[in-house]
Parts: structure tokens; C-alpha cells; sequence
């Protein structure tokens, strides 16, 4: 209310200074008619003194006279026009008054509506970050989210279930074995099964200890963030900060902590963290797509004039095309098989003959690993250090041979 008080009384005074300002106008244009009117009299005085002194003859005085008095005239006639026509500039004055009063405290209503927040109490900056901060520290638990979260199902063939139920009596029989681990977290998380894919995420981290990478803590915590919807909860936050502290690059523990700073109203925080990862890539990084569909919103509700940049252009086959996909559909699981393994052959021969960027390199092992075939994707892996001498260049690719178990 107080708000609403101050921007009326504002509005007011504006507009009766601008009154003010129409009629201060009109009396000073009174007063200098009656200022020129004075000044001619005094200059006839003045002619009649310098006659009487000789400084003037009387033909010279007479001339004077005249002129001064046809001035005094035109003055007068001026003073009487407009003293004639007072009423009408009186009632113009009051008509614009009245307008400027309506176009100021109408115009400054519609735009508030416009670009404020009516209804909302004072939001300084300091308040806000200090209600964002407060909101960080409270937020629920990932127990708390798990249990509004609707758990989705993967559809899978009956052969597959029978090697998951294996897979976990095997893990429960033989707890402290890692790979067991890595298996089950990565399957129940195709399965759809998030919540029970961190949980062995978790187990596999406890198991390792002080060996346990900054991948590890960065995939825990993606798996909360899976099970939990999308939300990024204390404990996803935790690991993210785990995941940070063993390495500071880690691309998709950077990302969620700008996630969980703009669902804390902390969006220039957010933005901040993702505009760095935008321009440092690299381009097929998996956290660069939400990033790009997130960060315009991020930078608007931060006050930031941003425009995102656009795409980088594919260096290379990122995939199967859409009539590659279709042609799948229809394929037996052997001739589907088979048209991967061409896929992955031409690629390989490009990449032999032509080269290419470190992202086909690291597709390509990517594509021997998933293919089961470790000793091409290492035999690719060894030949790309080979090719790439650059520290910064051959991340990607040291990411797809660890992806494929064929480094550390």
C-alpha cells in the first residue's frame, strides 16, 4: 500500500509542476508586455531631458517621439489581444492540466502492470539471496522426492528379466565384488529402475573407498537426480560436490549444480556455471543440449541480455539417420546387428584414411564397446594417443575408452 501512496503522490507532483509550468508561461509573458510598455515611457522621457540639455534638436526629437509612441501602441494592442483572449488559454490550461494528470498516473499504472509485480511486497537483492539461500538449505530430502515421483517402466523381453533377477542374487550373494556393482547400476537404471540403480551406485562407492573417481560420485548423483524427477536434492548436491572436488571439469556434476541453483532462485549462479560449460564444450558433451534449452530462461530471470549462440555444426556422423532408424524397425536382430557393424566399419575406415575430430574417436570406441568387441576399442584407443598429443584434445576420447573398460 505504501508503494501505491509514493507513486500517487509522485504522479501528482509531476503533474502540478507541469500545470505550474503552463501558468508561470502565461504570466510572464504579461509581465514582459508591461516590461516593454514601461521602458518605451521611460525612453520618452528621456528624449524631452536630452531636448532640454541640447544634446537633441527638436527635428531629431519629434522623429523620436513618433517612433517610441508607435511602439508604445503596438505594445498596447498586443497586451489588449491577448487580455481578450485570456478566458480561452485559461480553459486550455486547465484541459491540459487535466490530460497531463491522466497521461502520468494512467500511463505509470499501465506500465507497472506491465513490467512490475503488483501485489508483491519490496524483493531486494539481498533478500532475495538470502531467501534463495535459506530455500537451498530446506529443500527436501531425496527420500522426500522419490516418494512424489511416479516410477516409469522400461519395457524389456522376458529373457532379459530373468538375467536382471540373476544378476541381483549374484550381487547380494557377492557384495564386495565391483563389477557386479557397476553392472547392476547400469542396468537397473535401463530398466527404468533409478532408485534401485543408485543404491548399487552407492554400494559400489562405499566398496571403493578412497578409490572411488570423480565419475563415480558424478554418476551417483545423476541416478538421484533420475530418481528424483529431475530434481536436484541435498544429497545429489553432495555428490556433485564430491564429483567437483576430485575433478573440478567434470562436465555433468557442473551442470546439475547450475540445475540446482536456478530450482533455489539462484539463477545468475546458474547461469554463470552454464554459459562457461556453452563456450568451453565440447560441442557433443551430453550436458550441452539441456544447457542450450535451459540457459536463455536462466539469463532473462538472472536481468542478464544474453543471446544464445548458435549450434556448432556436426564434424562427423553423430548417428544413424531417421531413414536408417526406420529401415531398423523392420530388421531381425541379426540383420539389425548387422547394419551397426557397417555403420561402425565405415566409420573406422574414414577415420583410418581421412582422420577426423577427437568426438568420432571417441564414438567409434564407444561403438566397439557397446558391440562387446574391448580389443578393437582399445587397439582404437591406443592408436589415438597416438594421433592426439593435446591433453585438453583427447578428453572426449579417453571418456569413450573408459566408458568401454578399455582405460583408466
Amino acid at each position: 500500500m505504501l508503494f501505491w501512496i509514493v507513486a500517487a503522490g509522485l504522479a501528482a507532483l509531476v503533474s502540478g509542476l507541469i500545470v505550474l509550468a503552463l501558468v508561470r508561461t502565461r504570466r510572464v509573458e504579461e509581465e514582459l508586455e508591461r516590461f516593454d510598455i514601461q521602458i518605451y515611457r521611460d525612453q520618452l522621457s528621456t528624449v524631452d531631458k536630452d531636448v532640454a540639455r541640447g544634446i537633441v534638436s527638436e527635428d531629431e526629437a519629434d522623429r523620436l517621439r513618433t517612433e517610441i509612441k508607435r511602439r508604445i501602441l503596438d505594445a498596447d494592442k498586443a497586451r489588449s489581444g491577448s487580455d481578450t483572449s485570456a478566458g480561452t488559454p485559461a480553459g486550455l490550461t486547465g484541459a491540459v492540466a487535466v490530460l497531463c494528470a491522466l497521461v502520468v498516473m494512467g500511463g505509470s499504472a499501465a506500465l507497472y502492470q506491465g513490467l512490475g509485480a503488483p501485489g508483491y511486497p519490496d524483493l531486494p537483492l539481498a533478500g532475495r539471496i538470502e531467501a534463495a539461500e535459506t530455500a537451498r538449505l530446506n529443500r527436501p530430502s531425496q527420500a522426500e522426492a522419490e516418494a512424489s515421483v511416479t516410477p516409469s517402466t522400461v519395457d524389456a523381453t522376458e529373457e532379459f528379466l530373468d538375467l536382471m533377477d540373476q544378476l541381483r542374487a549374484a550381487v547380494a550373494e557377492r557384495p564386495e565384488e565391483t563389477q557386479g556393482l557397476v553392472l547392476l547400476a547400469r542396468n537397473e537404471a535401463a530398466l527404468g529402475n533409478f532408485a534401485a540403480a543408485h543404491v548399487a551406485q552407492g554400494q559400489l562407492i562405499a566398496l571403493l573407498g578412497e578409490e572411488a573417481a570423480a565419475r563415480d560420485h558424478a554418476d551417483y548423483g545423476d541416478l538421484l537426480v533420475l530418481a528424483a524427477g529431475g530434481y536436484v536434492s541435498p544429497q545429489a548436491e553432495q555428490a556433485f560436490e564430491r564429483a567437483l572436488a576430485l575433478d573440478p571439469s567434470n562436465g555433468a556434476a557442473r551442470y546439475y549444480i547450475g540445475a540446482m541453483h536456478l530450482q533455489t532462485g539462484r539463477p545468475d549462479l546458474a547461469f554463470n556455471i552454464w554459459e562457461a560449460q556453452l563456450r568451453q564444450g565440447p560441442s557433443d558433451a551430453p550436458w550441452i543440449a539441456p544447457i542450450r534449452g535451459q540457459i536463455q530462461d536462466a539469463a532473462a530471470r538472472a536481468g542478464v541480455d544474453y543471446a544464445l549462440p548458435p549450434a556448432a555444426p556436426q564434424t562427423g556422423p553423430s548417428g544413424p539417420s531417421a531413414d536408417q532408424v526406420a529401415a531398423a524397425q523392420d530388421m531381425s536382430p541379426l540383420e539389425r546387428m548387422e547394419m551397426i557393424e557397417g555403420m561402425v566399419s565405415g566409420l573406422s575406415q574414414r577415420l583410418a584414411t581421412e582422420g577426423g575430430p577427437p568426438e568420432d574417436w571417441a564414438r567409434l570406441i564407444r561403438a566397439y564397446g557397446v558391440l562387446g568387441r574391448r580389443d578393437a576399442a582399445a587397439a582404437i584407443w591406443e592408436e589415438a594417443q597416438g594421433v592426439f598429443d593435446d591433453d585438453v584434445l583427447i578428453i572426449p576420447v579417453l571418456r569413450a575408452a573408459r566408458d568401454a573398460g578399455v582405460a583408466q
